[in-house]
């Protein structure tokens, strides 16, 4: 069994597993090898992961050999033409957006796993790569909106007069909200949350934020932890009590996404007109068209003298954490799918396995996919 890592796109400083990794795939009698310079931006070096017993190689090399590639981001039409025809593919693909590449990847006959559709479960959690970025992305958010923020985030009391907190409303307590809440209470900041899901107003408000409650809401306790489409008329209420908070706040962190669909506007222009000059959005649903009507994926737009940060990759900017929690979460993943001889095993009677595997047998085999595939 030889398990291949890639080097990423440029836009991406993370790589799927570091040397402090490795042994554990020693021990099971894996080849592991990975292509050069993969782990530098992570601040992996090649001579590292040699040191762990890797071997490092060529781009094409890994690809021809690898029984199982890692590889965060999709790969090209080049990298697939030198895949293995029973290769086995780990990355997080998002199957519901990509659903037609998902289709072709199936028909060259690659076997493929995507970390993003991994049923969000107590057994699940040490896998859960959507979790361990989201922490980061989170607290990164706030730390980028006190660097960029033209105020104090503490209140300060001077011989020249006091300063107010910044208020800061988050939108969206999953992972992300509530360690952006955690990092701006600790700054000192005020906190305003808002959720679809009541059942997180315990956690928010434990954190020492204000939980924002709208009447109405469909339940989401069925939705692997995200959010779901809501009724027209709860959309108008939600829509107008963040726009009531949205006017007073200094910064705002979006989070909010639904699997497969775009992220929903919950600031739209008429919300946007209503903010202080000099405020701060943080827009961490940009990848899939952002929370605010002036999103832009990987840049910084200005509205009238509102700042908007569109990043879905903030957990980037933190490579070397990043990768060491996204390489734990694919190791556990890994020890699911190798058995302690290092051979591929391949149990789809574990619902972790099934619910992962996208594609087997030349055939989409996710039934979320293969629903969208039906619908065109």
């Amino acid at each position: 069994m030889t398990i291949g890592i890639l080097r990423e796109p440029s836009f991406e400083t993370r790589v799927s597993l570091i040397p402090e990794h490795i042994p554990v795939l020693k021990k099971l009698n894996v080849r592991v090898i990975a292509e050069s310079v993969c782990g530098n931006l992570a601040f992996a070096s090649d001579d590292q992961y040699i040191a762990q017993g890797v071997e490092i190689s060529s781009r094409s090399s890994v690809l021809g050999e690898s029984d199982i590639v890692l590889s965060i981001n999709l790969l090209s039409d080049d990298d697939l033409k030198l895949l293995k025809k029973s290769a086995v593919v780990i990355g997080v693909y998002s199957p519901l957006s990509n659903f037609k590449l998902i289709k072709s990847w199936s028909e060259i006959g690659i076997t493929i796993f995507s970390m993003d559709m991994l049923p969000r479960t107590t057994r699940a959690q040490s896998m859960d790569v959507l979790s361990s970025q989201a922490n980061i992305a989170g607290y990164k958010a706030v730390i980028l909106a006190a660097m960029q923020l033209p105020k104090y985030f503490p209140m300060f009391m001077t011989a020249a007069g006091s300063i107010a907190p910044a208020k800061v409303l988050i939108l969206g307590a999953g992972v992300a909200g509530l360690q952006a809440i955690a990092t701006a209470r600790r700054l000192g900041a005020v906190v305003e949350v808002f959720d679809t899901r009541p059942a997180v107003k315990e956690e928010v408000m434990s954190l020492g934020a204000k939980f924002i409650e709208v009447e109405g809401a469909l339940d989401a306790s069925k939705a692997g932890g995200y959010a779901v489409e809501q009724t027209e008329e709860y959309k108008q209420k939600q829509q107008q009590r963040i726009a009531d908070v949205a006017a007073k706040a200094d910064v705002i962190i979006t989070t909010a996404q639904i699997p497969g669909k775009k992220a929903p506007v919950l600031l739209p222009e008429s919300v946007l007109d209503t903010m202080k000059a000099g405020s701060l959005i943080i827009d961490l649903a940009s990848s899939t068209g952002g929370n605010t009507s002036h999103t832009k994926d990987r840049e910084t737009v200005v509205y009238k003298n509102v700042t908007i940060i569109g990043n879905s990759n903030l957990q980037a900017t933190m490579p070397s954490d990043a990768s060491k929690l996204y390489g734990k979460n694919i190791l556990n993943f890994l020890q699911l799918i190798i058995n302690s001889e290092g051979q591929l095993l391949l149990n789809f009677a574990d619902d972790l396995v099934k619910g992962s595997c996208i594609s087997y047998n030349n055939e989409v085999c996710n039934e979320r996919v293969n629903d969208l595939l039906i619908k065109g």
